[in-house]
């Protein structure tokens, strides 16, 4: 079919679909929802058979669902409707909620019902489930719903007006989270920043001054008077609620143009005096250990990595090597594995450019510590999305697991032409070829496990219980008592020996920082503007020509597979 993809952003969700709809065999293009008359000529350019509205803001032109039939995916389970459901879903303490795909019709939410799926709820935050049960429980409606309009089967009837499931509700707002320290439990102050986490952020005051919370955890063994300041720890804040404690991640003032850090950062002064309290429930990085398998967990908001966020995992790094494994894993977190540099942080500096520089070089010595490392095998687990320099970091492994639900983006040059590093031009190559190396970061476009696992980009997609802590760790344990195990490891030095002997890594290395050197300090600043617009997510004025094949003259076929390397 022809499908066009029509989203407020290319997100999380719109990025699967385009994905899981590409390997498909679907012909798949996108348009961002600027404005009624763009979607009206997007239609008219790409020709869909079918309309798919993964992240709305607003209505679908009428003339638009008229003409071409339009699926809508809407975050809540059949007969739910309004603009906030998995917000009111999350504050309310739901146990089970869903994701329905209906059809545009002249009322919000309130079309034929193609598909559903439900599951129920983890107690975490709203933009966490978004991208996992959402995200998951939404391509399998979705795949569902193409499935019978394919297959000729009539549009379902809407649902009855005294339908007992329909529930209209209206945004949830400020007032119907509004902390009360004095009463509010922990879960119930968890519960209220949680149903606010991405956007908007829950309103609140640290210190006397008006905020918005993001990234709260139970702190454990911690408490104090109910809503006074009492910890810190690895730049978040404890604060005191009526039965024990939360850390607050991260903060944004709520004055134009500010931005969303950690807490003890923006806060770095008033919080200079409060204890630091380890191991009381905020942990970004953890080491465990399970006989000869070592494993190194780490976990960064949104997936950005500060300059000294990655200064500290090195150091960790470096501590696992320490420890008698013969087998280490990387595990990222479950929303991410890493984006790669923090472009928040790199805006807020005195210096960007400086910022930027120390920032790449950072997690450079990370990358050269895990591709140097040959006294063990290493593994990058990736359970959540991975973009740009974090794609090309768990490369440095010897293996890369990746769960069968994440997307990836090894690609740099959306953000203003960046050139990239973590060196990419000597990891990338050896495992997908030369060809395949300049098609992925020319292309720029999102990428599965099953596409990634053909290129070499991935060696073992995970899925379904694999994915469980403690059945990816027994995929680490066969790996250490396999009787190759010594073989593997003797190639391995041998490999790197003859690579270093051939080109050093600090060659490529200088050669990546060179262009990127110019990124930072150069006569253009596209790569300052593009993360300025990013970070203050300043509205798209044009779908970019790389989604938006309808819109491009030299669209690349990306029909035509990519040539998998011997």
């Amino acid at each position: 079919m022809r499908i066009l993809l029509l989203s407020h952003s290319f997100n999380s969700l719109t990025q699967r679909l385009h994905v899981e709809l590409r390997e498909r065999g679907h012909a798949v293009s996108v348009e961002l929802d600027i404005h009624a008359d763009v979607t009206r000529e997007s239609v008219a350019l790409h020709r869909p058979d079918l309309v798919v509205a993964p992240f709305l803001k607003r209505a679908i032109p009428e003339d638009v669902w008229r003409s071409v039939r339009c699926l809508i995916v809407h975050p809540g389970p059949p007969g739910d409707r309004g603009p906030a459901a998995l917000d009111w879903a999350v504050l309310e303490g739901a146990d089970e909620w869903g994701v329905t795909v209906l059809q545009a019709d002249g009322e919000f939410d309130a079309g034929p019902v193609w598909a559903f799926r439900t599951f129920p709820m983890r107690r975490a935050a709203k933009s966490s489930i978004y991208r996992n049960e959402v995200t998951s429980c939404a391509v399998e409606a979705v795949l569902e719903a193409i499935g019978a309009i394919e297959s000729g089967r009539p549009t379902p009837p809407p649902m009855c007006a005294g339908d007992p499931r329909i529930r209209v509700r209206g945004p949830c707002r400020q007032a119907d989270r509004t902390i009360d320290w004095q009463n509010d439990t922990t879960a119930t102050v968890l519960r209220k920043v949680n149903s606010a986490d991405g956007m908007p952020g829950l309103a609140d005051s640290l210190f006397f001054e008006d905020v918005r919370l993001f990234d709260v955890h139970e702190a454990h063994d911690i408490s104090g008077v109910p809503g006074t300041i009492v910890a810190q720890c690895g730049g978040a804040l404890a604060r005191a609620t009526v039965d024990g404690a939360v850390w607050i991640g991260q903060v944004r003032r709520l004055a134009p143009k500010s931005l969303k850090l950690p807490a003890a950062k923006i806060f770095a002064a008033a919080a200079a005096h409060l204890p630091h309290r380890s191991g009381c429930g905020y942990a970004p990085i953890r080491y465990r250990e399970h006989g000869e398998v070592g494993e190194l967990r780490f976990s960064f908001y949104n997936g950005a990595m500060s300059s000294g966020d990655c200064e500290a995992l090195l150091g960790a790094y470096r501590a696992a090597l320490a420890r008698p494994t013969k087998v280490l894993l990387l595990t990222g977190g479950r929303d991410y594995w890493s984006n790669g540099i923090h472009l928040a942080e790199i805006e807020a500096a005195d210096s960007a450019a400086d910022e930027s520089w120390r920032n790449i070089n950072a997690i450079d010595d990370l990358a050269r510590a895990i591709i140097e490392t040959t006294d063990r095998l290493v593994v990058s687990v990736i359970r959540g999305n991975a973009g740009a320099g974090g794609v090309f970091l768990s490369l440095a492994a010897d293996e890369v697991w990746a769960s069968d639900q994440v997307v990836l983006n090894p690609h740099y040059k959306d953000m203003g032409n960046l050139y990239g590093s973590e060196y990419w031009t000597y990891l990338l190559p050896r495992r997908a070829g030369a060809a395949n190396s300049t098609r992925i970061t020319q292309y720029r476009l999102p990428m599965g496990v099953v596409e990634a696992r053909r290129l070499g980009i991935v060696d073992r997609v995970l899925s379904g219980a694999e994915l469980a802590d403690a059945n990816f760790v027994k995929l680490g344990i066969a790996m250490a008592v396999d009787e190759g195990f010594a073989a593997r490891l003797a190639d391995k030095q041998r490999r790197r020996a003859a690579h270093e002997a051939e080109k050093p890594l600090e060659a490529y290395r200088d050669e990546e920082l060179r262009r990127m050197r110019l990124n930072f300090y150069g006569f253009d600043p596209s790569y300052h503007v593009a993360r300025f617009n990013f970070i203050h997510k300043v509205p798209k004025s044009r779908t970019p020509l790389t989604i938006a094949n309808h819109r491009s003259r030299r669209a690349p076929d990306h029909s035509t597979p990519m040539v998998v390397p011997s």
